[in-house]
C-alpha cells in the first residue's frame, strides 16, 4: 500500500482548519468552492462548517496517517531485527 498522498494530507489539514473555525485565506476562493461543490462543507452563519461527509473524510484520512505511521514503525522494527 502507498503512504498517503501529499494531496491527502493538505486535504486532512484543511478540513482541521475547518473544523477549528480557521477560514481558508481570502485569496483561496478556488478552494473554497470545491470544498462547497464536493459536499464537504457547508456555509451556516457565513463560516465554513463541516458536513458530515466532512466529518467521516477526516476521520478517514486521520486513521490513513496512524495506520501508515504504525506500518512505517513495524517495518523499521523488522528491518532493525534482520541486521
Amino acid at each position: 500500500m502507498d503512504p498517503i498522498s501529499l494531496e491527502e494530507l493538505a486535504l486532512l489539514d484543511v478540513l482541521d482548519r475547518v473544523d477549528q473555525y480557521h477560514e481558508p485565506a481570502l485569496n483561496s476562493s478556488a478552494l473554497r468552492q470545491r470544498l462547497l461543490d464536493t459536499g464537504l462543507v457547508t456555509v451556516e452563519d457565513g463560516a465554513l462548517r463541516l458536513t458530515d461527509a466532512g466529518i467521516e473524510r477526516c476521520k478517514s484520512l486521520h486513521h490513513r496517517v496512524i495506520s501508515d505511521a504504525e506500518a512505517a514503525a513495524i517495518v523499521a522494527e523488522r528491518e532493525g531485527q534482520a541486521a
